[in-house]
């Protein structure tokens, strides 16, 4: 067998295992989406929840369009199942890359893992139960009282949907900082000189992500700040290679020294 039979074969088989775990995790958004397709109108009513408690006496959602009622929790729904599924999915990322890890980097990788999905969830939770209640108690009472506030219910799942997806990235800052740090591509006493351009930053990314009004932006900025400084508490356990190559210079220092 010739040279090229012999490296193609490995990559042969490495396409045909990622085609496979591929796959299973589109089967299994499906499955989820299928077994979650009866309470469609139900998760609707959920999600919808922090505004619906909030509208003023006579207002209501609206749809706009001839489809909406039917999309818009079809659409809901397959966006809860792409959810659920991220721990499969990821732990079908993990199996493929996994035998190409050496122990030392699996022993950090398994923690970090856990802790991306863990955090990616809190941030959705966050988005839910503290981040909506205030956005909507405030723009509900802010505009005129001669106003009826009616939201299109495909326009307010785009605006929940696009919330729970900044926050869910928002809340992986200190899992990025951590690895930023370990890859040796920054270290804690760089970032913390540049604090106060990234607490800038986060207002920045507040302002781009969220409704135009500085009450949401503070709401995503704050956390984003909070998460970059736990970020870096996790990144002073790292030890950089100046730390690493002034320890072998002690060593050899005092190896080297005559003994009295």
């Amino acid at each position: 067998m010739s040279t090229d039979s012999s490296q193609q074969a490995p990559l042969v088989a490495h396409l045909i295992e990622l085609r496979n775990r591929l796959l299973k995790s589109v089967l299994a958004i499906l499955l989820i989406f299928i077994g979650l397709y009866y309470f469609a109108n139900d998760l609707y009513l959920i999600v919808s929840e922090p505004l619906r408690l909030l509208l003023p006496e006579g207002s209501s959602l609206i749809a706009t369009e001839v489809a909406s009622p039917f999309l818009a929790p079809l659409k809901l729904t397959f966006a809860i199942a792409v959810l659920l599924s991220v721990p499969y999915t990821l732990f079908q990322a993990w199996s493929f890359i996994a035998p190409a890890l050496y122990k030392n980097e699996k022993t950090i990788a398994i923690p970090l893992l856990i802790s991306s999905i863990f955090l990616f969830y809190m941030g959705v939770l966050f988005a839910y139960y503290v981040v909506l209640p205030l956005i909507f108690g405030f723009f509900t009472t802010v505009g005129p009282g001669e106003v009826t506030v009616m939201t299109d219910i495909n326009n307010y799942l785009n605006f929940v949907l696009k919330l729970f997806f900044a926050f869910g990235v928002t809340f992986e800052i200190p899992v990025a900082t951590y690895l930023l740090i370990k890859a040796g591509a920054t270290t804690v006493a760089k970032l913390s000189k540049k604090r106060p351009f990234i607490f800038l930053g986060c207002f920045v990314v507040g302002m781009l992500i969220t409704p135009p009004d500085i009450f949401s932006q503070t709401l995503l900025a704050i956390p984003m700040w909070m998460l970059f400084e736990v970020g870096l508490l996790a990144g002073r356990t790292v030890k950089n290679q100046d730390d690493e190559e002034s320890e072998e210079s002690e060593d050899n220092t005092q190896a080297t020294e005559p003994k009295a």
